[in-house]
């Protein structure tokens, strides 16, 4: 990663950088990581952090598809940039919608952490030794969906909250297991817990999994000019692809939708998924291609995708057809 001498010009003295973000202890760790960066890059900036309680982390008796709209997890720190009252916000990028409001953008994507999806259990050491009619605990349509088609005899159960608020279930016994993102335990210290890493053939991904993103806004150049050195071109490159495809079939991180991008040398490996929540139906299909065409590899990856019938599988989710 590159980095710009401490003595640059864009560092005005005594300047303070704030970050947007939201209060739970992941959100906290991404924001943080952030600030440290910034601070160890440019030594004379000051970075402090402006906890905030979006509206996904106020409704945590529904599930995310049944609250609608998108930007959940987001529109209190947009809203709080484009009154001037921070700087910056940092979210993971799976919760981030495909359009930003006008004046603000993502600024850089950071190195990315292990994106996949993780099983952690009290009694049971994998997946397979999960025994008939398991309850498996998960908020997630695009989990339920894939999980669902290759263990039908499964109880997927809902479950939201934050990491500890699900660790905390677990633990009192609501469930058999529960299905985490890897890169949010691994973060919090708590990778212990993961009893395994459930690789993309049992469970793709959701896009921007693992990755933390920057927004600010789009005329800051002075702010622009201090983020970059946080910008991982691989990480960017990936993402790019996957959120590309999420886009086009109109994704959020509330759908049953899977895509996981990987780099292998000047291409792009992308795949990708579409499924019933209940898991009886799946369509997938994969692209590869020059990785300086991420972003249109991501949307050659959707419309196959729509060809197959995957408008009508997100058309009974959105309650909307997809043009």
């Amino acid at each position: 990663m590159s980095q710009l001498p401490s003595t640059d010009e864009s560092t005005p003295e005594n300047k303070t950088l704030r970050i947007a973000t939201r209060e739970s202890a992941l959100a906290l760790w991404q924001a943080e990581y952030v600030k440290a960066e910034l601070e160890r890059i440019h030594p004379d900036l000051s970075v402090e952090l402006c906890p905030m309680t979006s509206r996904g982390d106020k409704i945590l008796d529904v599930p995310l598809a049944k609250v609608g709209g998108k930007g959940l997890f987001v529109k209190e720190l947009e809203t709080s940039m484009l009154a001037g009252e921070t700087d910056i916000a940092v979210h993971s990028m799976k919760d981030v919608p495909m359009e930003f409001p006008e004046g603000l953008g993502l600024a850089v994507i950071c190195p990315r952490e292990d994106p996949r999806d993780a099983l952690v259990s009290n009694t049971y050491d994998s997946f397979d030794a999960l025994p008939q009619g398991a309850i498996v605990g998960t908020s997630s349509l695009r989990r339920q969906c894939q999980l669902s088609s290759i263990r039908p005899d499964l109880e997927i159960r809902f479950l939201r909250g934050n990491v500890n608020t699900r660790l905390a279930k677990l633990d009192a016994g609501e469930y058999d297991a529960i299905i985490l993102a890897a890169a949010g335990l691994i973060r919090l210290e708590m990778a212990e817990r993961i009893k395994q890493f459930l690789e993309p053939e049992l469970s793709l991904p959701a896009g921007g999994q693992g990755a933390v993103g920057i927004e600010c806004r789009t005329d800051d150049e002075q702010v622009l000019a201090l983020l970059k050195p946080l910008h991982d071109d691989a990480a960017a490159i990936r993402v790019t692809a996957e959120r590309a495809m999420n886009r086009r079939l109109e994704g959020g991180c509330q759908v049953p939708i899977g895509c996981y991008a990987e780099l292998e040398g000047e291409e792009v490996w992308l795949r990708g998924l579409v499924g019933r929540p209940d898991g009886t139906v799946i369509l997938s299909d994969e692209v590869r291609g020059p990785k300086a065409q991420a972003s249109e590899l991501g949307i050659q990856l959707a419309e196959r995708l729509l060809s197959a019938g995957a408008g009508d599988i997100l058309q009974e989710v959105y309650g909307h057809s997809i043009k």
